[in-house]
Order: C-alpha cells, then structure tokens, then sequence
C-alpha cells in the first residue's frame, strides 16, 4: 500500500500526519509513503527527520483584505496543482491524505482530479479555509470535534479524532520530572503557551510566582526561548533556590511530561487537547485570540461544556486569577476526579487506528 500524507504551515497539521504514519508503520511495514509540504515551511524541518520521502510545491495563503499577493497566490495555487499532480503520478499511492494547511489543498484537490480516493482531516472545532473547500471532493472528511461536522458534507464525515493521542495514551508515568529538579510524588501543573511561550501567560506566571512559591503543589513552566532570558533577570532567578518551581525555557519531551502531571495550564491547540484528553488529564485553556476564526476559543469551550476544563480568557487571565483557578482542582480532589473522568470521556485514545479503518474502507 502506498499513502501520499500533506500538510503543513503548523505543527497541529504536521505531528497528526506523523503520528498517523508511525501507527501504520507498526502495523503494516511495507507500507511505502511520501509526504508533500512546502519548502519553507515548518514541515520541511521536522518531516525529513522522521526518514520519510518529502517532496515540496511552492505555494502561499490568501490575504483576507484584498491584495495584490492575492493574484500571486492564485497563480502559484494552479501551477502548484500541476507539480502535485506529477509528484502524485511518479509516486501512484493509493490514497491521499491531507492535514490542513495550504499546501494541503493543491495536493488533494489534484488527486481528485485523477480520481485517487482522497481524506481531509480536520483537527479543530471551526474549519480551516483550506479544509472547508477540499470538503467539496473529497472522499471523506476525518474530524476530532463533533461540533464541526455542520460544516462539511454530512454523508462524508467520520469522527475519528487525532492520531496524536493514540501515540501519547501509550506513555506511561515515570520518573521524568526528575529531570526538571521536581518531585515525581507531588501533585504537579504543567503551564506552557506553546513552542514559542506566550505574553500574556508570561506576565501572568511572572505575577503569580510569589504565591506559587508558597504552595503545597508544584510547578514546571516553559516559558518559550523568547521570554526566557527576560524572565530570569524579572524574577532574579540566579539569586534565588527554587524548591517546587521548575522554570525551562522548552520542554522537549512534553508528552511524557504531561503523563505526570496532574493538571495542564495552556493554549487550546487541537494537538494539546488530544494529548491531555487521551491521557484524562484536567486542564485550564487560555485560547489564543490570534488564531484564523478564533478557532482555540472554539475548541475550549466544547470542553467547559464536559466539565473537562477550566477556561481563561487571554484578556481576563491575571496571576491572580490563574492561581486561584488552580488552587480550586488541585486542592480539590473531587474535582479534581471528576475533571479527570470528564477529560478521559473526551479522549479518542484510538484515533490513529480510527484513520486506518477509514483509508481501508475507502480504498
């Protein structure tokens, strides 16, 4: 079996796809795959490392006020179409599956063209551009939230999830907070705002770390490489001996991690929540609010609605208010369960294996 996988712009378009590939890797070998994305994009520097074909079309998004790039990207989406429908022709897979992205939309929109079974899947709970006009031929449309099916063919949709959760419910606790100078035996949050930190979420880690200092839990914060210098020289961190706050300015191994942790405090990306989710792990979301359709608040509030999470806006978040919602489930064990249970019930800890059935019932 040969699967042509694109997608890009994101890591949420891009560690899906990945995810997908080393779950049919293990149960299927010799299946071969190529993987399309641009080159510049943040595919073409995490794709290759994962040893598999890539191959790349030169493509850009569309200006939402009018512009002249937007001729330029017209004309670049129907010469891409044409450098997909070769790439497709030399590699002959079986299927195509496309992750979101822009890039995603010339590649499948020309395998539909030569009639090669196609898959959108679609990580969020409002659609991507992109995603919403491929739904249109595609053979089918894989989705993670159940909200976001109005938006497509219903006769196309499969709620499958996201096949990153089905790599991380496989993770057991360890030991790993070691590594980060904490306890592995104390009740632990885990607060990011994304590979590359958050504002807003820094100033309000910065005014609650007196009080954090204080606490009976304990802390690990990554405050992106961008903010971390500043953070140090604010909080006077060479002076200081930190016994329950661990501060990193990225945490590579965040799955395992977040396996260990007891509460999440974060952005409300459609790769974390799979992860949190599959892992039935309680969480605080502050949405981005600079994301396309403000799609993050989306996400986050079908999970209020569960009782799974907790949710801050970016203009309401303080470090006041950010401790006093932790304080309120971490200090809470009832409510702190029946989060838990809640987050564990939102979980599609199969996705991955969900995608298969649908790329071999289609193909």
């Amino acid at each position: 079996m040969k699967i042509l996988i694109t997608g890009g712009g994101t890591g949420g378009h891009i560690y899906p796809a990945l995810a997908f590939v080393n779950y049919v890797k293990k149960i299927e070998p010799n299946t071969e795959f190529m993987y399309v994305g641009t080159e510049n994009g943040l595919e073409s520097q995490i794709v290759p490392k994962y040893k598999i074909p890539f191959k790349t079309i030169k493509i850009q998004g569309f200006r939402r006020s009018l512009s002249p790039q937007n001729v330029k990207t017209v004309y670049l989406f129907l010469n891409s179409i044409g450098k997909a429908k070769k790439i497709i022709k030399d590699f002959q897979p079986d299927i195509v599956i496309g992750t979101g992205g822009y890039v995603s939309g010339s590649v499948v929109y020309a395998a539909t063209r030569l009639k090669i079974p196609t898959i959108v899947h679609e990580q969020n709970s409002i659609p991507g551009m992109t995603n919403k006009f491929l739904s249109k031929y595609a053979t089918k449309v894989a989705i993670c939230f159940p909200d976001v099916a109005d938006y497509f063919p219903k006769d196309k949709v499969i709620l499958t999830g996201n096949p990153r959760a089905q790599e991380v419910v496989m993770i057991e606790k360890t030991n790993i907070l070691k590594e980060y100078g904490l306890d592995p035996n104390k009740k632990t949050v885990v607060i990011f705002g994304g590979s590359r930190g958050a504002l807003k979420i820094n100033q309000a880690f910065i005014e609650a770390f007196p009080l954090f200092e204080k606490r009976e839990y304990q802390v690990l914060y990554a405050s992106g490489e961008r903010y971390f210098k500043e953070l140090q020289e604010t909080l006077n961190l060479s002076e200081k001996k930190l016994t329950n706050i661990s501060i990193q300015p990225y945490i590579d191994k965040m799955a395992e991690v977040l396996a260990a942790a007891d509460l999440m405090v974060g952005r409300a990306g459609a790769t974390s929540i799979a992860e949190f989710t599959a892992l039935g792990l309680p969480a605080i979301l502050i949405p981005s609010p600079y994301v396309t359709n403000d799609h993050q608040t989306k996400n986050a509030q079908s999970l209020v609605k569960s009782g799974a999470v907790e949710m801050i806006t970016d203009q309401e978040l303080t470090g006041h208010k950010l401790i006093a919602e932790i304080d309120a489930i971490l200090l809470d064990e009832t409510r702190h369960q029946l989060m838990a249970n809640a987050s564990k019930k939102e979980g599609i800890p199969d996705a991955a294996k969900r995608l298969y059935e649908v790329v071999k019932e289609i193909i």
